[in-house]
């Protein structure tokens, strides 16, 4: 890859209330790792020099360093504290970007990221300028209106993943706007912002881990990918 500056932020702000653990999901072992280490290490062994930055909740801080010391070898991360809100996290993880170049804004607790993936959105911000990873809706979908309901074509449909990818001169001034509850995910922001957003094929296996079962597939498919 060519020398423009690389970064990616982790999200990993999470309480993980569904999960049901009195450890926060992201610090919960999967095959004797931490979750969230997974996503560290695939951003750091498929791009060279990645600045890595880490957003917690911040009384998690003083443990991730104990855990990421324990776990990430030589990896250099820099944890930043989060906020009330995904914008706000994401945003505090961005003030920590301060060269042009490709920005990454993955869930840390996605730890399928493939290299492959990483490597595609890459190419494609450079090129358009943002990669939002999508998967097709696999089930029948219907919508409740007006106490009723009905069908609609997935054919139209896509699931959203991480991470997301855009160029520094995107996502920076798009992050300065106030705050609005429809900013659920940064392609959200950065059209809010005026600029539109492209789509590229996601993947599979790149889960997002919310509940207990989420942990056992994506053990299954940490333990086929080794």
């Amino acid at each position: 890859m060519s020398d423009i500056k690389k970064y990616a932020v982790i999200v990993a702000g999470g309480r993980g209330l569904r999960m049901g653990a009195a450890v926060p999901k992201q610090f919960l072992p999967i095959l004797g790792k931490p979750l969230l280490c997974y996503a560290i290490q695939a951003f750091a062994a498929t791009i060279r020099g990645i600045h890595i930055i880490l957003v917690l909740p911040s009384d998690q801080l003083n443990s991730a360093k104990t855990v990421l010391k324990s776990y990430l070898g030589n990896i250099e991360v820099t944890t930043v504290a989060g906020g009330e809100t995904r914008y706000e996290s994401v945003q505090n993880g961005l003030k920590k970007v301060n060269n042009d170049g490709v920005v990454f804004i993955h869930d840390g607790v996605r730890p399928l990221i493939s290299q492959d993936l990483i490597q595609r959105c890459y190419q494609q911000a450079i090129e358009k300028g943002s990669a939002i990873p999508v998967i097709p809706v696999m089930d029948s979908i219907r919508i409740l209106e007006n106490g009723s309901s009905h069908p609609i074509n997935r054919e139209h449909l896509r699931i959203i993943q991480t991470p997301q990818t855009f160029m520094t001169s995107i996502i920076l001034p798009a992050f300065q706007q106030e705050y609005q509850a429809s900013f659920t995910d940064e392609a959200n922001v950065v059209e809010a912002h005026g600029t539109a957003v492209h789509l590229i094929n996601g993947a599979l296996e790149n889960i997002k881990v919310t509940t207990p079962e989420d942990m056992l597939i994506a053990e299954t498919l940490l333990k086929a990918s080794v």
